[in-house]
């Protein structure tokens, strides 16, 4: 059952989206997989609720939905539903894919076999949550290639089972393997597009000293809200809308500046669908001021824009 902000959004569909509804549901084919129209809308809805305000106006909502991968959202969510002819369809187009992309990325053939079967599973749903079927392909959103997203959950799930091995394996074992600890191993690898990382790296150089101390503290220092607004003597609240803004702000400067570089908006969100660990920017050299926080004003608390 969906939730009731979902719902709601469902039941209060700006006059005239009912149209496009129905025309993106054709084009999505998801018919053909087992997907209803209701199941469809319900899905559209959710991702306008995850990514647009309330009061978004409906050129802009219209807007969205038309940049959305329809078709690929429509497999995803059919495959998420369990239904198998969506299955088909999948496995038809992404079970060479998926080993290939396991192959770029674990490097050794039993490692990156292994890696597949472990997101194939994720993928299919073989846990259940409150007797729904858990499948990370419920989480696609249709904002950029489905390719893209699966090389992603692959990239992350990979790193994941790096840390996760180095936390539980003993020294022992370790020397036993060979393991030569004068020269630990480097993390994995996960190639990022550099062009992120330009961008990256020129929108954290134009903040400015406060905005870099809040974000550093909040980020990297994992201080909570309401030290951070102890610290420079200001409400809770401000802070809040402050990291919000930030966050919003930044991003919208990275989509700017991968633009500038000559990507298109799908190609700079998908690019963006990256582990911010990934990146080879020095986040805390970019953020952390030597001389402690900032003289802050509530005027500006607002961040920038």
């Amino acid at each position: 059952m969906p939730d009731r902000g979902v719902q709601s959004v469902v039941a209060e569909r700006p006059a005239g989206l009912g149209s496009l509804v129905n025309e993106l549901y054709r084009k999505s084919g998801g018919a053909e997989l087992g997907l209803t129209a209701d199941a469809f809308e319900q899905v559209l809805q959710e991702v306008i609720a995850k990514y647009l305000p309330a009061n978004a106006p409906r050129a802009g909502v219209h807007e969205f939905c038309s940049s959305l991968r329809v078709e690929e959202l429509a497999l995803a969510r059919a495959c998420a539903a369990g239904h198998e002819r969506a299955w088909e369809v999948f496995l038809t187009r992404y079970r060479e894919k998926l080993y290939n992309i396991a192959g770029y990325i674990a490097k050794e053939s039993s490692a990156a076999r292994e890696l597949a079967d472990s997101i194939y599973a994720d993928l299919y749903g073989t846990t259940t949550r409150e007797g729904k079927r858990n499948s990370k392909l419920a989480s696609y959103t249709g904002r950029g290639s489905l390719e893209g997203w699966l090389r992603t959950v692959m990239a992350q799930e990979f790193v994941n089972r790096y840390r996760r091995r180095r936390k539980t394996v003993s020294l022992d074992e370790e020397s036993e393997e060979g393991a030569q600890f004068a020269a630990a191993n480097p993390e994995p690898v996960i190639a990022v597009d550099s062009r992120v990382e330009i961008a990256t790296d020129e929108a954290l150089a134009e903040l400015s000293s406060e905005d870099k101390f809040v974000l550093a503290s909040y980020f990297l220092d994992s201080r909570t809200l309401a030290e951070i607004a102890r610290a420079l003597h200001v409400h809770e609240s401000t802070i809040s809308r402050k990291v919000d803004k930030l966050a919003k702000s930044l991003r919208k400067r990275i989509l700017a500046g991968l633009s500038r570089q000559g990507m298109s908006r799908r190609q700079a969100e998908e690019a963006m669908e990256v582990d911010v660990r990934d990146l080879r920017v020095n986040l805390r050299n970019r953020l952390v001021q030597e001389s402690g926080p900032p003289a802050f004003s509530e005027k500006k608390a607002g961040g920038s824009g």
